[in-house]
């Protein structure tokens, strides 16, 4: 079997995901977003460089590089292409293109009845300041597009409300706000892969509310209820997402809350304190969805 994965260059995850796949005999190259060419007609195919991506058997995607409206839409359009002509693309264009963008996995999670914040979104700020005080005057804002809690802020302050949708606004940026759920300092992270967890972490954080790895949270092992995998897979499949984080927070009465699912989730830190080799499970699923398609 012959596999790519879109990531960056230097990246952890791209070295894991390529000794897991020689180790198990197959071979593995990394492409890169920014360097993909495509070409229509008799000559049709997706180039990574010299190498014609139409030709390999699974392509995992790793990243998705902050770029323009077109850029953005190209890429998602280059994984349409290569999953019509038969490459395995994991996750799907459909799980990423939902996941990526905050609104639509938010808008999707809240249709299948499953508990997340109450959500508004707008453009205008004078719309925003109705949805703040709606909202309790306590709110978190985030950008659509955005992982590992960057661009996260919380607003309590109507002044600072005020000033931060005005920017906003004079960005052209969407203004999304959800409701602040009271906490106490950590969230849960259930990791499946089709359907099946590949565990589950507590990730806590004593000085931010932002409980994300990547902002000094701790992660320790955790064990699952089955009330937290049965949310973590009726939300995977909400965004038809089979390799998938899942983010869920608890509020003081012990209510709990799908915060997000994201469709490249990370796993360094899960796989320090669970010793679950992830790149191994990854690359044996595709062995054995590419083996049921070729029966």
């Amino acid at each position: 079997m012959q596999i790519a994965v879109l990531g960056n260059e230097g990246s952890w995850y791209v070295d894991q995901l390529t000794v897991a796949s020689h180790r198990r005999g197959h071979g593995c190259q990394r492409a890169d977003f920014r360097r993909l060419m495509s070409r229509t007609g008799p000559q049709s195919a997706v180039f990574a460089e010299e190498d014609d991506l139409t030709r390999i058997d699974a392509l995992i995607v790793r990243t998705m590089p902050p770029g323009s409206l077109e850029q953005v839409v190209y890429r998602m359009d280059v994984l349409h292409r290569l999953q019509s002509q038969g490459v395995t693309v994991l996750n799907s264009p459909r799980a990423v293109e939902t996941a990526v963008d905050k609104f639509l996995t938010t808008a999707k999670l809240a249709a299948t009845g499953l508990p997340t914040p109450r959500t508004i979104v707008c453009e205008c700020s004078e719309q925003a300041l109705t949805a703040f005080a709606e909202l309790g005057g306590d709110v978190v804002v985030k950008p659509i597009f955005g992982s590992e809690g960057r661009g996260i802020l919380r607003v309590s302050d109507p002044d600072l409300a005020h000033r931060t949708f005005r920017t906003l606004e004079r960005l052209q940026a969407v203004l999304y706000l959800q409701e602040y759920i009271p906490h106490a300092g950590f969230d849960v992270r259930v990791l499946l892969l089709d359907g099946a967890p590949l565990g589950a972490v507590t990730r806590r954080n004593a000085t931010d509310f932002r409980t994300n790895v990547a902002r000094q949270g701790i992660a320790e092992p955790h064990e699952p209820t089955d009330g937290e995998l049965e949310f973590a897979r009726r939300a995977a499949q909400a965004v038809d997402a089979c390799f998938a984080g899942i983010d869920l927070l608890y509020d003081p009465a012990g209510n709990p809350f799908v915060i997000e699912v994201n469709a490249v989730p990370g796993w360094r830190a899960f796989q320090k304190v669970t010793g679950v080799p992830v790149a191994e499970r990854v690359i044996e699923y595709l062995e054995r969805i590419r083996h049921e398609s070729v029966r």
